[in-house]
């Protein structure tokens, strides 16, 4: 394998002299000279003037004031958090070090940790938080700055299998001829003939057909129905191309849920995803603790269950006499799991194990549908010889029916065992307690960089929270404030006079207090809810509202923020999705209102379980995890509100407990340093000089 990382450039040298683009190839002028990194024979689209000599090759020297980031980037500001950003990330790729950085919004942490990893000649491996941001970094952010740097990088991008049309699936689907809509034909049209002429076979090329359209699961793969290299058009396989690409890339951009799933799979002792890497970079590394208790949970649900009969069924197809063998097997595992999600309707929507067993019914009904899964498993092992697709059935079956048997054995010390319901179906999941040994262990097999940065790692200054989840021992870290002037910008209200939360008023008391905010600042709003009961109760007391009202759940996330963009004084109710990973700069978003303190559901069994293991570890539950992780959630809600320099707004913190509580103060200090009033007359004061 080639040593990874940006070809070795050529160091030129200009002395406040212009390069010129001849031939689309930049080239120094007569006696030019330049000292940062340019490779001959980049592409750049136009001249630029450098005032002065660069002479530090650093990375925080590219992006500062001297650097070609100010010369080629429209507006770019040199900051000085980016810089010192930059050096650490640079510093823990050479020495291999884990390194911890909140980087506050405004810091430009892309550019912070991109530009080391491309001069770093190392392979490196880009996580980001999710597929939407995986796709701006690759193909905006990564393009820009390769151009910039004038370098040469092998880059490639890698998504889940699920974002790949699977040709083999797409055939089984067009022969079945079972669709339920004819929106659902329309759809396998539009996916057939995109399929004849994509190169790449991701999904998001085809905006055409929605992302949530009931068709995409019949038309691409899972770990669990891929038959891999048994497949017959393996060879032309779109995720086997992408992970052949991937493995020869100087640099991957992934997601997180990829590359914890290729870590679920190294814990396990299967092959590999991703390939080896001398540095990880995780963005939005906040999530990780949450995305990695699903990744390496055990789990059963319906969804898996209806998808093996459906591909059983569809196996069957010219197997002669299969279907007549299968039918009956495939016939009790649907009529079990119908009567399974019948009989669990009288259970909560979520909550540990015991509660379903304590249940005779519907304790009674999953033991009938394991007795089910295993008839099948018995059934198909039968036919597994007579095609690829049938072995793969087989096996798929297998696992499912030992999974089950595993959850709905005794809860193990390390793990806790749950189930949650949906309108139609259920999953039910064994997840370990504590992650961060398994973390700990893996990470160490890398004998890489791993660097993990996002604008809400610390609490109140501190990354204790983080890096124990983790598994971190004694990283790196670095707390960079944003550099936005919040005090300028910024001002933060907490309306005195509300009951407390608990209180069965208490939606209604934050509407009626924040009505004068909305009527000074002309709309305009996001207003966050911890539950979606009260944003529902919300959006009615608002109903006769004189601003455009735009309501999670009416239409999709990327609808609602456009419409609200484009309607210039919309007031937008959101709860946990709209809370983070949502950008409106300008004066489109002014005000950002937050009901409550965002403590996790006391009815999480997996919570539970957790804080239980604290209080056993002899710590304090509440101190010791729900605070910081509440922290943590506050910063990203608040963290809507200031995007650009030039945003101004008012942040509304309507919980009483943030003011007389003493944990209130941690809450306060974890958020940026912006000024604070009880009274309303600020608010309105602070709108009449934006308006001036």
């Amino acid at each position: 394998m080639p040593a990874a990382g940006v070809r070795p450039p050529s160091h030129l040298r200009v002395d406040g002299i212009r390069c010129g683009v001849e031939a689309g190839r930049l080239e120094p002028f007569p006696n030019a000279q330049t000292r940062f990194p340019v490779s001959r024979g980049a592409t750049l689209r136009d001249t630029c003037r450098v005032t002065k000599v660069v002479d530090d090759p650093a990375a925080s020297a590219l992006l500062g004031a001297e650097g070609p980031f100010a010369c080629e980037v429209p507006n770019f500001a040199p900051r000085e958090t980016q810089q010192r950003m930059a050096d650490a990330v640079a510093d823990a790729i050479d020495s291999r070090d884990a390194l911890v950085v909140e980087a506050g919004t405004g810091t430009g942490k892309t550019f912070a940790y991109l530009v080391p990893a491309l001069l770093s000649s190392k392979r490196v491996i880009v996580s980001t938080g999710t597929r939407n941001l995986q796709d701006q970094l690759f193909h905006r952010d990564l393009p820009r700055v390769l151009s910039i740097l004038g370098a040469k990088a092998d880059v490639a991008l890698l998504k889940g299998r699920a974002n790949y049309l699977c040709r083999y699936r797409l055939q089984q689907t067009i022969e079945s001829g079972q669709f339920r809509s004819r929106t659902q034909v329309d759809d396998l049209q539009k996916v057939r003939a995109w399929g004849a002429r994509t190169r790449t076979g991701d999904r998001a090329e085809l905006i055409e057909v929605p992302e949530g359209s009931p068709l995409w699961p019949r038309v691409t793969s899972t770990a669990e129905n891929c038959l891999g290299t048994e497949c017959p058009l393996y060879d032309d396989c779109f995720v086997f191309k992408a992970r052949r690409r991937a493995q020869d890339a100087d640099m991957v951009v992934v997601n997180h849920h990829l590359l914890l799933s290729d870590l679920a799979l190294k814990r396990e002792g299967f092959g590999a995803i991703l390939p080896e890497a001398e540095a990880y970079i995780l963005d939005e590394a906040h999530q990780l603790p949450e995305l990695a208790g699903q990744y390496f949970s055990v789990g059963v649900s319906a969804r898996q269950v209806k998808e093996l009969t459906a591909d059983a069924l569809a196996e069957c197809a010219g197997q002669p006499g299969a279907l007549a063998l299968l039918q009956p097997a495939l016939d009790s595992v649907n009529e079990a799991l119908r009567k399974a999600r019948l009989a669990f309707d009288t259970l909560p929507k979520r909550g540990a194990f015991a509660q379903l067993e304590a249940d005779a019914g519907a304790a009674e009904a999953l033991e009938n549908l394991g007795d089910a899964l295993a008839d099948l498993a018995g059934a198909l092992m039968g036919q597994a010889e007579r095609s690829k697709g049938l072995a793969s059935v087989h096996a798929r079956c297998v696992v499912l029916d030992q999974r089950l048997q595993r959850i709905a054995g005794r809860d193990g010390e390390d793990e806790v065992r749950w189930y949650e319901l949906s309108d139609h179906g259920f999953e039910l999941s064994a997840t370990p307690l504590d992650l961060a040994p398994q973390l700990r262990t893996l990470r160490n097999a890398t004998e890489a960089a791993w660097i993990h940065t996002s604008a809400t790692l610390a609490v109140a200054g501190h990354f204790d929270h983080f890096t124990r989840q983790m598994g971190l021992v004694d990283p790196v870290t670095l707390d960079l404030g944003s550099p936005f002037d919040y005090a300028r910008q910024a001002l933060c209200w907490l309306p005195p006079g509300l009951p407390e939360p608990a209180a069965r008023d208490y939606t209604q008391r934050v509407i009626e207090t924040v009505r004068p905010v909305l009527e000074a600042s002309k709309g305009r709003a996001f207003l966050l809810f911890t539950s979606h009961r009260a944003l529902r109760l919300a959006a009615e007391l608002l109903a006769d509202a004189p601003w455009p009202l735009f309501v999670q759940g009416t239409a999709p996330r990327h609808q609602l923020l456009s419409d609200f963009r484009d309607s210039g004084n919309g007031v937008l109710l959101g709860a946990a999705s709209f809370w983070e990973g949502v950008d409106v700069a300008g004066e489109a978003l002014s005000v950002v209102v937050i009901d409550k303190l965002p403590f996790a559901s006391p009815d999480d069994p997996v919570l539970q379980a957790r804080l239980d293991a604290v209080r056993r570890a002899g710590g304090n539950p509440f101190r010791d995890w729900q605070i910081p992780a509440a922290a943590i959630a506050l910063k990203q809600g608040a963290g809507r509100l200031i995007r650009d320099v030039h945003d101004r707004g008012v942040l509304v913190l309507c919980d009483p407990r943030i003011a007389s509580k003493s944990y209130g103060k941690l809450f306060l200090a974890s958020l940026p340093p912006m000024p604070r009033t009880r009274e309303l007359a600020d608010v309105q004061r602070f709108f009449g000089d934006m308006t001036a």
